[in-house]
């Protein structure tokens, strides 16, 4: 069951890379300006990446991931380095960190340290942590489809993890600034996910 499980995960987070990555070089250029290498943390297949690789070719790609699902999909993405290892105990080093849809799967403690752990692999200066992940709305007595979507989206992680959950602006700014970082902006790039920048 683990590894059917494993591999639906990362074939559902390589649709998701191959939808969201796309409208993020194309609306969200910025992020990627500068940069000569680039981490995906949690990376799954390397779709992300291998996204990166073709839009960006300037930029060295690497995937990230548990040594499992490295030994799996290493062969498939053209461009892409593939890195096995554990967030939890380092990160590899790079001038900037690509995490999505990961950070929603831990509590804040287990957030705070990847965040760290991200941190610590990029420059103190000119370095980023890019963060792609849901920014729940929580203004009072507005009530819109998204909103509703984002609860939804709460509900299941918190249905299939210990103390996964998706995070308020306030949320995200307390684990972001508990792992060290100065300052972030938050970018819609569609109506569930944002680009949140983590900046040293």
């Amino acid at each position: 069951m683990g590894e059917i499980h494993s591999n639906l995960i990362n074939e559902a987070m390589a649709c998701d890379a191959n939808l969201v990555v796309p409208v993020m070089v194309e609306g969200c250029s910025e992020v990627f300006e500068g940069l000569t290498t680039l981490v995906d943390v949690g990376g799954g297949n390397g779709a992300a990446m291998g996204v990166v690789a073709k839009s960006c070719p300037w930029i060295k790609a690497i995937n990230f991931d548990l040594p499992h699902v490295i030994a799996a999909v290493a062969p498939k993405c053209n461009g892409v380095e593939f890195v096995a290892g554990d967030m939890f105990a380092s990160v590899p080093k790079a001038d900037a960190v690509f995490i999505k849809w990961v950070l929603h799967d831990w509590g804040d403690e287990e957030c705070i340290q990847i965040l760290k752990n991200c941190r610590e692999a990029i420059p103190k200066e000119n370095g980023r942590v890019i963060i792609v992940e849901a920014v729940i709305e929580e203004e009072e007595g507005k009530h819109d489809k998204l909103k509703d979507v984002g609860l939804m989206l709460d509900m299941v992680m918190m249905a299939h993890t210990n103390f996964g959950k998706e995070r308020t602006l306030k949320e995200w700014e307390y684990v972001i600034k508990m792992a060290g970082f100065s300052t972030f902006t938050v970018k819609a790039i569609n109506p569930v996910q944002s680009v949140i920048l983590a900046l040293p």
